[in-house]
């Protein structure tokens, strides 16, 4: 449940009977309870206008993809995480070179010899 591990459910029991005290502590969390049901059902009703609002164009946008960490994990290390779990990349379809690419040779300057200089470059 959010992440949190034993310990920590227990410090957040024992700091709520310390607040709220132990009459009290019922009546809050049901009103926490309360209050978190609202805000999923505020997120979801505007997670929906959004994407009506948007139109079709756009019906399978995810906002969470807005958040820069998925943003980077979605486009930038899918294929990183793909390799370190053991699965194959997908390869890019490119069309093949049909000539390997080999270098042009090279004129090597001589001692004291001065490159060529273009005045039209700089």
């Amino acid at each position: 449940m959010f992440g949190l591990g034993w310990m920590e459910i227990g410090a957040l029991i024992v700091i709520g009977l310390l607040v709220f005290g132990p009459d009290k502590l019922p009546q809050a969390a049901s009103q926490a309870g309360r209050t978190l049901r609202n805000l999923r059902r505020m997120a979801t009703n505007a997670r929906e206008d959004l994407k009506s609002g948007l139109g079709p164009e756009f019906a399978n946008f995810d906002p969470t993809d807005l958040n820069p960490k998925n943003f980077v994990r979605k486009h930038l290390l899918d294929d990183v995480e793909s390799e370190w779990n053991g699965q194959p990349q997908q390869q890019a379809q490119l069309d093949p070179v049909p000539v390997p690419y080999a270098a042009e040779p090279v004129d090597e300057l001589g001692y004291g010899e001065l490159p060529p200089y273009d005045n039209e470059a700089t």
